[in-house]
């Protein structure tokens, strides 16, 4: 999950050598979604429940949530996936060789969520990870969901420079592959310098993290057509996003760790 606690801005640490890819220096180009993909709607109501699943509040269409989770009946359901890095104390779930490691032979480890970076170097690796992912992108087209969200597209830049923009771009190619091929729709998660080459890698929607707050709708809107659903953690994100935003995408503030509806510090507002 890539919430922004106060180091938000290393996610941007790259926008220079990143923004300069252009889609078509790229090795292979993901297949365009097909007819039977269905696509969120624009501007619609929305809520982010990746923390647990609570009945959706009047009003909302579309509903993000965990893998391990059921899908929203009667909602534009899109399925949350952590596809960069493994969950915190989890890495025990991976092979030993696709974990990030630098040449001490240390784990690189996101130091917001003590999660450790998966290793995308080679494309054997990226391969093989994605073989992993891929399992769980299929169990979410089984349990009903039109969409996934790959989170962390961003790990390469926490990488220590071990990854790179295109790595994460070649990866995410297969996810979106695997995706389209169970028809469902795949988002591109934050990464606004990437987001010009979202035909090339195969993404059909944009959900994103305070793009209000950092004045980065706009970075999403254009590419993606306006299929942006953002999450927003601060009032001040909401006062900024809203009023230019609101007719356009789909806007939500949560709490920053999205706990469920009657917890001890939930919060969901809407424009």
């Amino acid at each position: 999950m890539r919430i922004s606690l106060p180091v938000h801005g290393k996610r941007l640490a790259s926008l220079g050598a990143a923004g300069a890819l252009a889609a078509g220096t790229l090795a292979a180009v993901a297949a365009p979604a097909s007819a039977a993909i269905t696509l969120p709607p624009q501007a619609a109501g929305f809520d982010y429940q990746i923390g647990g699943a609570y009945t959706p509040p009047s009003g909302v269409q579309i509903v993000s949530r965990d893998v391990s989770a059921a899908p929203a009946s009667g909602k534009y359901n899109i399925c949350y996936l952590n596809a960069f890095q493994a969950q915190k104390g989890a890495d025990g779930d991976w092979p030993s060789d696709l974990l990030l490691r630098d040449s001490s032979g240390a784990k690189v480890v996101d130091p917001d969520w003590q999660e450790t970076l998966l290793d995308l170097r080679t494309a054997d690796k990226r391969t093989r990870v994605a073989a992993k992912v891929g399992s769980w992108i299929d169990t979410c087209a089984a349990k009903g969901y039109q969409a996934i969200e790959p989170d962390n597209y961003d790990s390469y830049t926490r990488s220590e420079d071990l990854l790179t923009a295109t790595q994460a771009q070649e990866y995410i190619k297969l996810l979106s592959a695997r995706a389209h091929g169970k028809n469902l729709a795949i988002a591109q998660k934050n990464t606004p310098e990437l987001a010009a080459n979202r035909v090339a890698n195969g993404l059909d929607f944009a959900v994103t993290e305070e793009c209000g707050e950092y004045e980065e709708c706009a970075d999403y809107a254009g590419p993606f057509g306006n299929r942006v659903v953002d999450v927003e953690y601060t009032a001040s994100g909401m006062s900024k996003g809203c009023p230019e935003w609101k007719s356009r995408i789909s806007i939500v503030r949560r709490d920053l760790y999205v706990v469920p509806q009657g917890t001890s510090g939930y919060v969901r507002k809407t424009c």
